[in-house]
């Protein structure tokens, strides 16, 4: 059973925006999908990017290094079959949790 941890308040990301957090080890992005909330693990696949810090457009998240994009809901990559390593998210209390 995965251990969920928080991470911040649901205030502190606001809609079509991302943070990073460090979490046990792990750089783990945080997005806010028009009031959904989305983990990954913030490496893309094609060359260890921070995908995180990437953009947003409606539900694509591009990789600020070499262009490569994905699905932020399911993780898929547009255009070939790499996807991002994903983590189950809950909000308890406007609590964004994660887990790891």
């Amino acid at each position: 059973m995965p251990e969920f941890v928080t991470l911040a308040n649901t205030a502190d990301i606001p809609a079509g925006s991302g943070k990073i957090f460090d979490v046990k080890g792990n750089s783990v992005a945080v997005w806010n999908v028009g009031g959904t909330f989305q983990a990954f693990q913030n490496v893309c696949p094609h060359r260890g990017g921070p995908v995180g810090e990437g953009e947003l457009e409606g539900i694509v998240l591009t990789c600020p290094w070499h262009g490569w994009s994905f699905d932020i809901i399911t993780g898929a990559n547009t255009m070939n079959p790499a996807k991002l390593n994903k983590y189950e998210v809950k909000v308890e209390n406007n609590q964004i949790q994660v887990a790891v």
